[in-house]
């Protein structure tokens, strides 16, 4: 008697890889869709600006609008002010997220869900009524508060040279970003345990807040210090019904007489801002890769 012997089928699976279930893999022809619809939305607009920024009629291209920008009246001034509005949102709103929630992630880790629903607030509130209730409080405050030591400082938080009312809006506006990218960062190393190691060690928590958990969120601060800058650079509607010429105002007020130049200031912001993203983005890599 023969012995048996196991039958090896030699069929082979037709056409691609077979995926999991034996269901071949498809080519996944929606990503490039995707990405060209996304390249579409947000480099046409761009090209278009630069194209009007560089035509000019009956003379052909010209770069005469972008040798005009830092001559154009006021571009210093308006730059300057935004620049300085943007550092002190982000030395405050840095001061305010940062410590609260370190000790919310270490004391109170039942109180994370009420810290973060505080920072999201600003989100659901529309820039349009928040400073319509700012510009009422503003107005309110010189008529009651003449006979109190309290009307010089009203009216030291409108001073057009630096108007403080602007860095406490802007400092609510950042809070939602700002406190994803530092709840992200804190997120991604053991506070707990490095703090602890540090408090055995004899360390204060001054010590351990600048020594130990700063350093190792420079990444998350740095994208929070970004966006926040973002949004110092690019608000309109506060500081326009404040009736404060930060950078967008004076774009604004230029685009009437100058458009070419407004535009060329656009399309040159934008691009160095999206310098800016891809030197962030190139050190946090840097980084967690030497980490």
């Amino acid at each position: 008697m023969a012995p048996l012997t196991p039958q090896v089928s030699t069929q082979l699976v037709p056409g691609p890889v077979a995926a999991r279930g034996g269901r071949p893999r498809r080519p996944r022809v929606w990503r490039g869709v995707v990405l060209v619809i996304a390249a579409v939305y947000f480099l046409v607009p761009l090209i278009a600006s630069f194209v009007f920024t560089v035509k000019v009629p009956d003379q052909g291209l010209s770069l005469d609008a972008y040798g005009q920008i830092f001559s154009a009246e006021g571009f210093g001034t308006s730059l300057l002010l935004s620049l300085g509005l943007g550092v002190a949102t982000i030395v405050l709103v840095l001061l305010l997220t940062l410590p609260a929630a370190v000790a919310v992630r270490l004391g109170a880790p039942r109180l994370r869900p009420v810290l973060e629903v505080v920072c999201t607030l600003p989100l659901v509130v529309p820039p349009i009524t928040f400073v319509a209730g700012i510009s009422t409080v503003l107005r309110w405050g010189p008529d009651y508060l003449a006979s109190t030591p309290f009307y010089q400082t009203v009216i030291a938080l409108q001073n057009p040279g630096f108007p403080v009312v602007l860095v406490l809006a802007y400092v609510v506006l950042a809070l939602p970003f700002a406190y994803r990218s530092l709840d992200a960062g804190l997120g991604a190393i053991d506070v707990r345990t490095l703090s602890e190691a540090a408090r055995n060690l004899g360390a204060s928590w001054p010590h351990v807040l600048l020594r130990v958990i700063i350093p190792n969120m420079r990444s998350a601060m740095a994208s929070a210090s970004f966006l926040t800058l973002a949004l110092v650079l690019g608000e309109f509607t506060i500081a326009r019904l404040l009736s404060f010429e930060t950078f967008p105002n004076w774009i604004y007020r230029i685009s009437g007489s100058q458009a070419q130049v407004s535009v060329a200031v656009s399309v040159f912001s934008l691009l160095i801002t999206w310098l800016l993203l891809l030197a962030l983005s190139t050190a946090g890599a840097r980084q967690r890769s030497g980490s």
